[in-house]
């Protein structure tokens, strides 16, 4: 009985981490199938789609991988009340909803404190991590992110990218990540295990899957370092706050390093 019910916690865990990747990787495709067919593959590669992009695919992402199972949630628990009369099960609540995501109330002078910390912190692990990754051949830490922006960009579209990577990508990702992911992972998991190994345990797949949906080993490695840290922040503070703040700060320096000084 008890292998039965670590196995089904591994398959719902698994579950999870499939789903939010493949609505990830799904919401590129779909995205980037109609654009191409609407505007053209040589308008798609400007800047401003680019950026319109993004933006539409982290919306498609989000809605899907949040509300598609509250839906199927909530649908079920009106199945039960009909089966089982008189006794009415509630619909999940909006204030329930931003809590699961880590919204609750503003944020704080807390967060904005922690951010800077967070991510000095951030950079120390990344570079512990580079530093023996690069012990193993197949590992490259001089290359490139590509994003798909051009680094002679001119002054609009640079605008325009840094909206889309110091603002919209942070903001986006920790919700999906840090805010829905975590929650479900901590909330399955507290069921199984002490409330240490459950943090432990969800940041470091929060943190892997992460690093995987970036699809590079380099990018990987640091954002698996720059998860980690979030989600000790998420942890810490109980909102996603301090992790978005400290994201934009990761994003805005090597946005400056790369497309404003020309840092490769």
């Amino acid at each position: 009985m008890k292998k039965h019910k670590t196995l089904n916690l591994i398959l719902s865990i698994l579950g999870l981490c499939v789903w939010v990747f493949s609505v990830v990787i799904a919401s590129q495709l779909v995205v980037a199938f109609i654009m191409v067919n609407l505007v053209g593959k040589e308008s798609v590669d400007s800047a401003l789609w680019n950026s319109i992009y993004f933006a539409v695919t982290y919306l498609l992402a989000f809605f899907v991988i949040v509300f598609v199972p509250l839906a199927i949630n909530n649908r079920h628990k009106k199945q039960k009340e009909k089966e089982k009369k008189g006794e009415k099960e509630e619909a999940t609540s909006p204030s329930e909803i931003r809590k699961d995501l880590g919204l609750i109330n503003l944020p704080t002078w807390t967060d904005i404190g922690l951010a800077p910390i967070g991510f000095i912190v951030s950079l120390l692990l990344a570079a512990v991590l580079v530093t023996v990754f690069s012990m193993f051949p197949w590992f490259d830490a001089e290359q490139a992110q590509d994003v798909g922006y051009s680094m002679m960009m001119p002054g609009f579209d640079r605008i325009i990218a840094f909206i889309t990577l110091v603002v919209i990508a942070p903001i986006a990702e920790e919700i999906i990540f840090r805010g829905w992911l975590y929650t479900k992972l901590r909330n399955k998991l507290n069921k199984k295990v002490s409330d240490i190994w459950g943090i432990i345990i969800s940041s470091f797949i929060i943190s892997l899957l992460f690093g995987i949906i970036h699809l590079q080993w380099n990018v990987g490695v640091n954002v698996f370092a720059l998860s980690v840290v979030l989600c000790a922040l998420r942890e810490i503070t109980g909102t996603i706050y301090a992790g978005i703040l400290t994201h934009m700060i990761k994003n805005g320096v090597a946005f400056y390093l790369l497309y404003v000084i020309g840092v490769v």
